[in-house]
């Protein structure tokens, strides 16, 4: 069991931590709403028939398909789509730190809605990820200007860090209720895809497409790796060892991300931001480990 769990943390963070350089190919032509409605329609669409072809059951009840909708709702179409917006303002360290503190919010979330303890090793591993991030990146952060667009993107990344870390809790819910993390996804990012249809249409957006490779291959990989399995991976673990735990993930695939920059877009790690990776490490071993704190 907890080699198994190790493995799905494992996955979680090495996929999300590649998507952040996919997602790139995705933003210029095609519009981010539309983007997401082929991402999460096409990963509905895999899961909906490997739910088929394997014999999985996909009739649920209308208010389990509520709660399935509303998961979807937080975690696959809007808390992207606020993000996506967050980041045409703010660079993208800002909006890791930001988004780092999905487990402080986790932790609050899951005591409010799911009547959970508060693990303070939980808290305080945390606190040493966050530190650990807002080190790696503090030659973003220590410039940011203070402007209206600065605290709308700063906002936007807050609005849509609670709207996902909703959705975690919606998805601890699901899981204890029965519904298998599978056919919750495959439904949820059917209702996630519709949802950005919805509001694409409303916008008026144009739902063209872009026929280059890299647009097509960062599609593809972000809805099979990034959708399919990252989140399957993810919402296993945030069943099995609580969204808590599971959700310093969010602290470790922005390190993945450097990791990438640093092949491929010639990033040079500093003093402060090889001691701000050590504080993320220590953060993950406090929240993990065993211990009675």
């Amino acid at each position: 069991m907890l080699t198994h769990s190790a493995s799905l943390y494992l996955a979680a963070v090495l996929i999300w931590g590649s998507t952040w350089y996919a997602i790139k190919f995705q933003l210029g032509v095609v519009a981010a709403e539309v983007s997401l409605v082929y991402r999460f329609g096409l990963a509905a669409l895999i899961l909906l028939l490997f739910c088929l072809l394997t014999g999985r059951s996909l009739r649920y009840s209308a208010r389990q398909h509520g709660f399935i909708a509303l998961q979807g709702l937080f975690l696959f179409s809007s808390n992207y789509l606020v993000f996506y917006w967050a980041t045409e303002l703010l660079t993208s360290g800002i909006v890791a730190l930001l988004f780092s503190t999905v487990i402080l919010m986790n932790i609050m979330n899951g005591a409010i809605f799911m009547g959970n303890a508060i693990r303070l090793r939980v808290v305080l591993g945390s606190c040493f990820g966050i530190t650990g991030i807002a080190s790696i990146f503090w030659s973003e952060v220590s410039v940011v200007e203070n402007t209206a667009d600065t605290w709308r993107g700063l906002w936007m990344c807050l609005i849509a860090t609670y709207f996902a870390s909703v959705g975690n809790i919606l998805s601890a819910r699901n899981q204890k209720s029965g519904i298998p993390v599978v056919q919750t996804n495959a439904w949820g990012m059917a209702y996630g895809a519709l949802v950005m249809m919805v509001f694409a249409v409303i916008g008026g957006a144009s739902f063209n497409y872009d026929p280059t490779f890299s647009y097509s291959a960062s599609l593809v990989y972000l809805a099979v790796f990034g959708s399919i399995l990252a989140f399957g991976s993810y919402l296993t673990l945030v069943g099995r060892i609580g969204a808590d735990k599971a959700a310093y993930a969010a602290v470790l695939f922005p390190v993945i991300a450097l990791g990438l920059s640093t092949l491929f877009e010639s990033y040079q790690w500093t003093l402060q931001a090889v001691f701000g990776f050590a504080l993320v490490l220590l953060g993950n071993y406090i929240v993990l480990s065993r211990g009675k704190i």
